[in-house]
């Protein structure tokens, strides 16, 4: 039996009549919702996108663009790599936004650092508190071992796979993959060394607003943590929304909160005082 879609001409057409269909994970063209902060007006609001269950997404966010992350159902995962857009060699360094802040768990007030002293992005809201800056992304091999199958096109994608898709959106490649943060999945560490994850699920609705300091690349992948101790491939659809907002002010509390993050912002400062 001959396919109807064999016929060019009937596979244009069966392509068109799907204009206008809308599923749940698909960037929203031009952005619209209803639950911005007040005072976004509609041509600040940059993206909206809900990212599937162990999909993908990036965007490149101007300096002062605020980027929030809800966890709808509450079992997303949000692996995150930032790049400054403007010269991508500078990434986010997950060693030294731990060891600069003497501090490895995020949260409202902390900074996302780059490799070379500068705040890619700092956390202005937070209502989730488990987050991650120890175990890095899944992989093929360690999704293979625990649900069969780990490829970019099988059942069960990883992470760091779903990264190069999107960084190749960039023109950038595997070397470009860098350790990221996991937000909405926690890892604790026992005064004997151990790692306890904190999977959930948790409560559906938790949040986290990321403020650019400056132009950025962002990645997300949704996919499950590493440590998840669970058989099944266990993730939930993750909301991303971004919008125009100030740069940060002089007497911001978050930029003058440490001495440390201080200087962060006086290395972003000089950096666009070129």
């Amino acid at each position: 039996m001959t396919n109807a879609l064999d016929n060019p001409l009937a596979a244009r057409d069966h392509a068109r009549a799907m204009a206008g269909t809308v599923v749940e994970a698909m960037p929203i063209l031009p952005p619209r919702a209803d639950d911005l902060p007040i005072g976004v007006a509609a041509d600040d609001h940059l993206w909206e996108q809900t990212i599937a269950a162990g999909g993908y997404a990036t965007r490149h966010l101007p300096r002062g663009a605020r980027l929030r992350l809800i966890d709808l159902a509450g079992d997303a995962c949000a692996s995150l790599l930032v790049f400054n857009a403007q010269m991508p060699t500078e990434r986010l360094n997950v060693a030294d936004t731990v060891k600069v802040q003497w501090n490895a768990y995020l949260g409202a007030g902390k900074l996302l650092l780059s490799d070379m002293g500068r705040v890619l992005m700092s956390i202005e809201a937070d209502d989730a508190g488990t987050h991650d800056c120890f175990c890095g992304a899944s992989n093929a091999a360690t999704n293979a071992a625990r649900y069969g199958a780990g490829a970019n096109s099988g059942p069960y994608p990883n992470a760091r796979d779903r990264f190069l898709l999107g960084a190749a959106k960039h023109g950038l490649g595997r070397r470009d993959v860098h350790p990221c943060i996991n937000l909405f999945k926690g890892a604790r560490i026992e005064d004997d060394g151990a790692i306890t994850p904190q999977i959930g699920p948790f409560a559906a609705g938790r949040y986290v607003i990321l403020r650019a300091e400056m132009e950025v690349i962002v990645v997300i992948a949704n996919c499950p943590h590493v440590l998840d101790p669970r058989a099944d491939y266990s993730v939930t659809p993750l909301r991303a929304s971004a919008w125009r907002g100030p740069v940060t002010p002089p007497d911001d509390p978050i930029r003058n909160a440490t001495p440390e993050g201080l200087r962060a912002f006086e290395n972003v400062e000089d950096y666009y005082r070129r």
